[in-house]
């Protein structure tokens, strides 16, 4: 499954103040966490090929509560807070935590993919075993990866993308509407938690549930820590072009994959790291835009979808459902990248 490095963490998403006392009409609040709602589910789980078309509306039926209340409590929590892309990244890696290993327990079971077409992929993990906690390195860097690329950032740049600049850093929920969503998100991971416990009659260990709870919190602290809320004054320096950046963040999502085993995970931690390093040193410019935010955020998301006609859907499908849901995939994905693309242009 697709993974990559933080793709925009080093953007000043604050750096713009919508003017003040401005409040927009409750409708157009509304239509960009719709979106959201429905687009975080679609990422998570459908740009890369994991359901064939048919499924593509119980995956947000289903789903979207749990992905996309995520998607909408992180975005909100930031902007709120006057933060911008470096809280975002870090309470996406606290999500994928809590919903690798306390939700859906992927992180600690064994046995998870089992019944998937995604079996033969337990040798893998289990080369990349952590003794004592009985946790893949390999798979937790896959499965929080995605969630930080797929599920929580690459929708909320699309979504972002498509607002005007001074709206781009402004919450859309006050308090009502966030206490909606967090109750909606807390239902639908109820409703998972208990589907996958069922169906997998698996539960984590004590020692397992803890280590998952107090990553959660570590990374929770520091994303709320108020450094990232006064972002930096940016300097004079050279920016690339956006394309530089998306074919960065593509060349370590390749390079990720390169090397089975401990090696190959230390590689693709490394890879990750210095590209995120990197563009957060771009991002200082004062050249740098939201372009290049649309392009680092989506570069995961493009490239999953891509790879999409190579990878099998969760469960097996006809040969032509498994190939329209991927040519869909391509079609809504390039139908979203590129009208936001353009909205920027505009």
């Amino acid at each position: 499954m697709p993974t990559g490095p933080d793709p925009v963490a080093g953007d000043h998403a604050a750096a713009d103040r919508p003017a003040a006392g401005v409040r927009l009409p409750l409708r157009r609040r509304l239509l960009p966490v719709i979106a959201l709602l429905l687009l975080a589910p679609w990422a998570a789980e459908c740009s890369w090929g994991g359901f064939a078309i048919d499924d593509f509306l119980p995956v947000l039926i289903f789903l979207g509560p749990m992905y996309g209340g995520a998607a909408i409590l992180i975005r909100e929590t930031a902007r709120h807070l006057g933060a911008g892309w470096p809280t975002i990244v870090l309470l996406a890696a606290a999500f994928g935590v809590l919903q690798a290993g306390l939700v859906d327990q992927s992180l600690f079971n064994p046995d998870f993919l089992d019944d998937t077409q995604y079996a033969d992929t337990s040798a893998a993990a289990e080369a990349t075993l952590v003794p004592g906690l009985d946790v893949s390195l390999r798979q937790a860097f896959d499965y929080v990866g995605n969630h930080i690329v797929l599920t929580i950032c690459a929708p909320i740049v699309l979504i972002e993308s498509f607002l005007a600049p001074e709206r781009r850093p402004r919450p859309w929920l006050g308090r009502p509407g966030l206490a909606v969503v967090g109750v909606l998100y807390l239902l639908g991971s109820l409703l998972i938690f208990s589907d996958i416990n069922q169906d997998k009659g698996f539960l984590a260990s004590p020692l397992q549930l803890a280590f998952a709870a107090v990553v959660v919190v570590a990374l929770v602290a520091v994303a709320l820590l108020p450094r990232w809320r006064h972002p930096r004054p940016r300097r004079a320096r050279r920016v690339p072009h956006p394309l530089w950046v998306g074919l960065l963040v593509v060349l370590v999502r390749l390079g990720s994959d390169l090397t089975p085993g401990w090696a190959g995970v230390a590689l693709a931690l490394a890879l990750a790291a210095a590209a995120g390093a990197l563009i957060a040193y771009w991002s200082s410019g004062n050249g740098w835009g939201q372009r290049h935010v649309l392009v680092a955020g989506t570069a995961g998301l493009v490239t999953a979808a891509a790879f999409a006609y190579l990878v099998p859907p969760y469960s097996p499908a006809s040969p032509a459902a498994a190939l329209a849901g991927d040519v869909a995939v391509t079609v809504i994905t390039v139908a979203l990248v590129g009208g936001a693309w353009w909205r920027l242009r505009r």
